[in-house]
């Protein structure tokens, strides 16, 4: 049901895992030219694979369509809470490789002599969908108590 507050954080935490899934997550510019981090791999700003970055596309990928299939199965609150949860644990899977992959890219410019970096702001964007996972899973929790309140009056 998508008028349900829980739904609503659930498409918010998925809009924003979707944006730091195509947006440039950090930058590098040295002497060889201007890299930006994306979700699948180093490139150059021609576009160019310098670094390939799998494992982090992946499961941004995955915490992107989770949050959508969460809401679908509003008749099991139970499991909702579950997939929250989960949602969580892979976004901030998500961050510790975005870190990993920044310091890995770091080090592919370490011996360059002009070297800066710095991260964008779509980076930050999976731990703000923590908050929201967390939030939808309460609110999934709320319901479920409610129900149950309103079996035990009947």
């Amino acid at each position: 049901m998508i008028q349900r507050i829980q739904s609503v954080y659930l498409l918010l935490a998925a809009a924003l895992v979707a944006v730091a899934l195509f947006a440039p997550l950090a930058w590098f510019a040295s002497d060889a030219g201007l890299f930006e981090l994306h979700a699948f791999a180093l490139r150059t700003a021609e576009g160019d694979s310098v670094q390939a970055a799998p494992y982090l596309g992946v499961v941004l990928a995955a915490a992107c369509v989770l949050p959508v299939v969460t809401i679908f199965l509003f008749r099991q609150r139970l499991l909702q809470i579950r997939l929250c949860v989960v949602e969580a644990v892979l976004l901030v899977g998500g961050i510790v490789m975005e870190l990993v992959y920044y310091f890995l890219s770091r080090r592919v410019f370490a011996e360059m002599a002009f070297h800066e970096q710095g991260i964008k702001p779509a980076a930050v964007l999976p731990l703000v969908a923590v908050l929201f996972a967390l939030l939808a899973a309460r609110a999934v929790f709320r319901d479920e108590m409610m129900v149950r309140a309103a079996d035990r009056i009947r």
